[in-house]
């Protein structure tokens, strides 16, 4: 449930809203350069479709579970940084809790997936 709202909130959203005003005024206002935007909005769309296919190995997973947590540490920091301590830093660290959520959610069902698998194959033996 939560790797789908992160597919709505990480990957979709900034498909759709990267090229606003909005947007583009808001990564200078940081002091970013544009193409860092795009950037972002490329890995943010890959991330999340990664986290969404449930064909994608384990490992590509686990990478991409790093790159929004850097993603998330990182937007809390630069408005830290830029604007102090205010509801644009608080959005990250929630939607870093939320992702750590899902991230020990996702090792639970992964840990189970695996014990099925090797219950299965052990019986087989036998």
């Amino acid at each position: 449930m939560i790797v789908e709202i992160y597919f709505l909130l990480d990957g979709l959203m900034p498909a759709l809203t990267s090229n606003t005003e909005l947007a583009k005024q808001g990564i200078s206002h940081l002091g970013y350069p544009d193409y860092f935007r795009v950037l972002l909005t490329v890995f943010k769309i890959l991330g999340a479709i990664v986290l969404i296919l449930p064909a994608i190995k384990p490992r590509f997973k686990e990478w991409a579970y790093v790159g929004f947590s850097i993603n998330f540490i990182c937007a809390a920091v630069s408005h830290t940084a830029v604007d102090g301590f205010d509801g644009q830093t608080i959005f990250p660290l929630v939607a870093f809790v939320l992702l750590a959520v899902s991230y020990v959610t996702y090792h639970k069902l992964l840990s189970k997936k695996e014990e099925q698998h090797f219950t299965g194959k052990l019986a087989i033996q036998h």
